[in-house]
């Protein structure tokens, strides 16, 4: 594989790697996936429209934007993180020094100015833009760790395991919490949002910089020192990578059509939270029942994989529980009357989400494995921001069509006496309706249905 090993353990402590840096590993997505990414995904669409004010079309159009930002963004992120020499390694430095900034940002995009529209669209762009930066900054490098912290393949599958369960565990908390967070905030929903927006980009800052501080690189990869576009080149001729970048796109379109749309559902097809013996179930609420039963998945995964009998087909069976339960969710009556039941259809959803998503990590080690072999130099750091940027590509254009999508369904926004944007409520009709459930099932099933069409064809059989 063209590693070697840089940070030999000490006499007597083995080559296993410990609980700790396992944790450690998993605060770095509990951080990213779990806070940042999750507010991003859920809250972000309805914020901007129904909060922050911009319009539909504008909205969709910053998420646009920003991932043509993301496709050149990415790549040359992982590329220089490819290249990094520090005393704390290659990938760790990014996470050590780039904690604040990344909670910082965050922060401020949930902040919304006393500005006219023009300065709150500038505000809006900018502030994303610069969060996407961030993000990058933080995230490619953080999935490139997965890469020299061990050549076991078991111990791969453990540590995406661990980090899909920090994921998917700060995740419910941060969904379940979000909601009677803002009630004890109190204030306009502006107001909410900023405070939520400290708090939480405090904590995200504090994961990421533990998991910089607490894990370690074990392995040296086979660096080219000097800039080329050879590494870029190459991965068009990988066809693994091909393939699996396509899957890590759908399946965060998957995710993004479902939390990009979950706000609206409630708001416009259920008609607000639902009060079901004192338990609030608003959208955040509605999605952290998925979030809890990915994170027990998550941890099921590897001996999943195991009794299959290859990542190649665990992930085809996932794919396959998505699909099932995604066309059943659309026949559920649009009533509150039936939440249980759209909370079960979430719950078995997300089983096969929990059990494909730590696996996607663990293929993207193969596929570096490969292109080092093939290439004779790594690629780790490059390979794996192609992941990133199919997650933020795949939420964000997802969340981007969700708002299109609605504004092509008939919904519209009116502008008071001040300037300021609003959903005009007689624009929802039950085309809009009809678009909103769709969007959280039907859309979603077509995707699945595409994953194990990719995982079929993916060639790596590990």
């Amino acid at each position: 594989m063209n590693y070697k090993e840089t940070n030999p353990p000490s006499p007597g402590e083995g080559k296993g790697v410990g609980l700790k840096e396992k944790i450690g590993y998993a605060l770095g997505d509990a951080a990213a996936g779990g806070i940042t990414w999750k507010i991003m995904s859920i809250a972000f669409p309805l914020f901007f429209t129904n909060v922050f004010g911009l319009t539909f079309a504008d909205a969709a159009t910053l998420m646009l934007i920003a991932r043509m930002f993301d496709v050149v963004t990415d790549p040359l992120m992982g590329s220089l993180a490819d290249r990094t020499q520090s005393r704390f390694g290659t990938y760790r430095p990014w996470l050590i020094y780039g904690a604040i900034p990344f909670g910082l940002v965050f922060a401020l995009l949930l902040y919304t100015p006393d500005f006219g529209p023009v300065g709150k669209r500038v505000w809006a762009y900018s502030l994303y833009l610069l969060m996407m930066a961030m993000y990058t900054a933080v995230n490619v490098p953080y999935g490139s760790l997965l890469g020299v912290m061990t050549d076991d393949d078991n111990e791969k599958n453990q540590f995406s395991a661990f980090r899909m369960v920090g994921a998917y565990a700060m995740g419910f908390v941060t969904l379940l919490s979000f909601p009677y967070l803002q009630r004890l905030v109190g204030g306009t929903a502006q107001h909410q949002y900023a405070v939520l927006g400290a708090f939480f980009g405090l904590l995200a800052a504090a994961g990421t910089l533990a998991c910089g501080l607490l894990t370690r690189e074990r392995l040296k990869p086979a660096r080219a020192e000097k800039f080329s576009l050879k590494p870029f080149a190459d991965l068009f001729r990988n066809k693994p990578w091909i393939y699996l970048t396509l899957i890590g796109i759908c399946t965060n379109f998957f995710n993004g059509f479902r939390y990009a749309v979950a706000g609206y559902l409630f708001e416009y097809c259920l008609k607000g939270d639902v009060t079901v013996s004192g338990l609030i179930i608003n959208y955040t609420v509605f999605m952290t029942f998925g979030e809890l039963t990915c994170m027990v998945f998550g941890g099921v995964s590897p001996k999943f994989t195991q009794w299959v009998g290859s990542k190649r087909k665990a992930f085809q069976w996932a794919a396959v529980i998505c699909l099932v339960f995604s066309v059943g969710f659309f026949f559920v009556p649009m009533d509150p009357a039936y939440i249980w039941v759209m909370v079960l259809l979430v719950v078995l959803t997300s089983v096969g989400i929990g059990l494909y998503s730590p696996l996607l990590w663990s293929m993207y080690a193969d596929v570096a494995d490969y292109a080092t072999r093939q290439n004779g130099t790594s690629s780790t750091g490059l390979i794996f921001s192609s992941g990133t940027m199919a997650q933020k590509f795949g939420t964000a254009i997802s969340g981007s069509l969700v708002a299109l999508l609605l504004g092509l369904a008939g919904a519209s926004m009116v502008t008071d006496a001040m300037g300021n944007t609003s959903v005009d409520p007689a624009s929802i009709t039950g085309s809009v309706l009809a678009m909103v459930w769709s969007l959280f099932s039907l859309f979603p099933a077509v995707i699945a249905a595409l994953i194990i069409l990719l995982t079929w064809l993916y060639p790596i059989k590990k």
